[in-house]
């Protein structure tokens, strides 16, 4: 049973016993209704307690639970809480540490509530894509006032516990933020309103008081449908907190159902649960357990000053690590350590950070010229030139320098990190670390596990990326791992596309109307144009048969390599990210067009988004397929945190199986019927699992 019983002084006890976080699964449920129903026949127990074991009063929903059974079978949570408020004799919620979602409509249930300083209190669910159904969005403003539950509600806002005091959500806030203390008190102040006649209160029985409440309500529908314009769930939180000012109680929890019942029914929600899991998924590796020892990782050096490592070294230095930069030239250190300074000037004026915190950071900042001074380092990370034979220079005299056990990591974003192994004699210590551009901003970091990779040297850098509060997806050894070996299809796609006769902002607009963040031409500028240059080239070496569009390396030819030079795909101005069409850039394209005798004609926006996502699409099958990523969520992972990918389409793996299979392998065969058509062979997985009625996740 995840539901304890005891009695106490006359006082019945249920403590929520269902770990981490006292999920309200169904055999907890269950517990709860059974400890009602023995209090109710004891004639020795006069009132109830409430509470949770160890670091949660109750964190909601047992998320092991959703799309099961289970999760509908009664009783249902709106069940419990009924009984709770029949309950003939009261019942008082202690609350300490956590108390969200349906953890917190339990608690909103009870006739009175106690509550811990710093309990973390929250209906979090429109980060689902769904929204309270249990009652919390007709509860939670008779006891905060409206415009406080507006706000938790639509937004799904953590407050603290003291920062409701003077409102009725808790009658009485301890002293203690100790659990037991708080349970102690909770007795006490059972047993004194258990001698109390009834009947005793209920939230529902209350009023909403607030004489601005149509403007409140006005106001923030607005708001959301300016914020949220892609997501249906604030919307529908706003009506069922209209039908709560409106309506009686009992058709106010009807309004609040039918909405969560077609909120689950989104693809939007499922996006946004496929996320949330699949954040969770990608920090599990099947052989590697959750006990594999860790090395301890104190001191960090970065090999290379430049945009990269300075902000990989930032990304340490903000999570209280000390760094030591490296790099061959005096003036090359004093532009990165320029560079950290003006990221954290920049920050601390937009309010984000104070002036003490970044100077502690910077404290914790060292330089050097040479490689004897990181020698002690536990982990250093090399974010040199994406050349081999830089790399090789680089680890040969890491190999030499560092203290047995360090890891040595490599920012590569191509390259073949089992070589780069091969160039020490400890290949078990060394792995990708891929983060993104900018390192101290960008959520994603991308671990590539090397042919000998050690378990423990995954597991420590599995735990580290949550320290640096970083997305961590595990990619096995291939041409560009997981993103840039998909985004390079993607980008292939964009370039055939004006050999067609698109224009770059043209085919950047379809596919951020899609959702993406920005555009492939607006996204080549911002990382520099020169960069895919090199990878082209590169690879051309390799496979003399790739078809890729000239008119890129035609833009380069001309020192059009993006922002960093003022101009790219677009023109710039000093200080300003804003891309401008360019004339340039339309006459480059008006004359490879004339000259390249490929049939120009007008592409719709669907089929612009079509061919670049399907690219993708594809090529995530085959690297899913190969065993490159260990599941269809890590490749969404990948996307939605590092390329922009729009959050509520889930992914490009999820979205695939949202429009099915079967009609993405249709358009796909369509396409192979046209320009570059060989390009267009479905990956083995998509067939076999198309034919199978099944999807790419599961």
């Amino acid at each position: 049973m995840t539901a304890e019983y005891q009695v106490q002084d006359g006082v019945a006890i249920i403590t929520l016993a269902n770990p981490p976080v006292n999920g309200l699964g169904l055999a907890t449920r269950q517990g709860i209704i059974e400890g009602l129903q023995r209090a109710a026949a004891d004639a020795s127990v006069r009132a109830i307690v409430l509470t949770g074991a160890g670091k949660a009063f109750s964190g909601g929903a047992d998320i092991r639970e959703f799309g099961t059974s289970k999760a509908l079978e009664e009783p249902i949570l709106v069940s419990v809480i009924a009984a709770i408020e029949h309950s003939p004799k009261p019942v008082v919620a202690a609350v300490h540490s956590v108390a969200m979602g349906g953890g917190l409509e339990l608690a909103l249930g009870c006739h009175y509530r106690l509550a811990a300083p710093g309990a973390q209190i929250a209906l979090p669910e429109v980060k689902l894509g769904i929204m309270p159904g249990a009652g919390g969005t007709q509860r939670l403003p008779r006891v905060t006032g409206l415009e406080t539950a507006l706000d938790m509600i639509t937004t799904g806002a953590v407050v603290r516990s003291e920062q409701l005091a003077g409102t009725r959500t808790f009658d009485r806030i301890v002293e203690s933020s100790q659990p037991a203390d708080l349970l102690a008190e909770a007795v006490a102040f059972a047993r004194e309103v258990g001698t109390r006649p009834g009947p005793h209160p209920l939230v529902r029985d209350l009023n909403i008081e607030d004489p601005d409440a149509e403007g409140r309500l006005t106001t923030a529908r607005a708001a959301i449908a300016a914020r949220s314009a892609h997501f249906p769930a604030p919307l529908k939180c706003i009506e069922a907190l209209e039908a709560a000012v409106r309506l009686p109680f009992e058709a106010g929890l009807k309004v609040e159902r039918e909405a969560f019942l077609f909120l689950l029914t989104t693809p939007e929600s499922r996006a946004l649960r496929h996320a949330f899991f699949g954040e969770r998924a990608a920090g599990k590796i099947a052989d590697v357990p959750s006990d594999t020892p860790v090395r301890d990782i104190h001191k960090v050096a970065v090999i290379g000053a430049g945009t990269m490592g300075a902000g990989i070294a930032m990304t340490f230095l903000s999570a209280g690590l000390p760094v030591t930069l490296l790099e061959a030239r005096q003036e090359a250190l004093e532009r990165g350590v320029a560079t950290i300074r003006k990221n954290y000037d920049s920050t601390v004026k937009k309010g984000k950070l104070s002036a003490e915190k970044a100077e502690r950071a910077m404290a914790l900042l060292q330089t050097t010229l040479d490689y004897a001074a990181i020698a002690d380092a536990d982990l250093v990370i090399e974010a040199v030139f994406e050349d081999m034979g830089v790399k090789e220079t680089v680890f040969r005299q890491l190999d030499a320098v560092m203290k047995p056990g360090a890891i040595l990591a490599s920012n590569t974003s191509t390259l073949d990190l089992n070589a780069i192994a091969g160039f020490t004699t400890r290949p078990q210590d060394v792995v990708g670390l891929h983060f993104f551009s900018p390192a101290n901003v960008m959520k994603l970091l991308e671990v590539v596990r090397g042919a000998q990779t050690g378990k423990d040297v995954l597991a420590t850098v599995m735990k580290l990326a949550k320290t640096l509060r970083k997305t961590a997806v595990v990619s096995g050894v291939c041409d560009g791992f997981i993103g840039n070996r998909m985004v390079e299809q993607y980008v292939r796609q964009a370039g055939f596309l004006l050999d067609e006769g698109c224009t770059p902002q043209q085919i950047d607009s379809a596919i951020e109307r899609f959702g993406f963040a920005m555009g492939p031409f607006r996204m080549c500028d911002l990382a520099g144009n020169d960069i895919w240059q090199a990878i082209r080239t590169r690879k051309l070496q390799e496979h003399p048969d790739l078809a890729y569009s000239t008119t890129a390396d035609q833009l380069c030819a001309l020192g059009r390599f993006g922002q960093k030079t003022g101009a790219g795909w677009y023109d710039y101005v000093p200080g300003d990210r804003t891309a401008h069409p360019s004339p340039v850039v339309a006459g480059l394209l008006a004359k490879h067009v004339a000259a390249s005798g490929v049939p120009q004609r007008q592409v719709s926006d669907e089929e612009i988004v079509e061919r670049l996502v399907y690219a993708l699409v594809n090529e995530g099958a085959a690297i899913l397929e190969e065993g490159i990523a260990a599941k269809a969520s890590d490749i969404d992972m990948v996307y939605l945190t590092g390329y922009g990918f729009p959050l509520h389409r889930g992914g490009p793996m999820l979205y695939a199986d949202m429009v099915g299979l079967d009609k993405v392998l249709a358009r796909m065969q369509s396409f192979s019927t046209g320009y570059h058509g060989e390009l267009w062979k479905p990956a083995p997985l998509l067939v076999r699992l198309a034919a199978a009625g099944k999807g790419l996740t599961g």
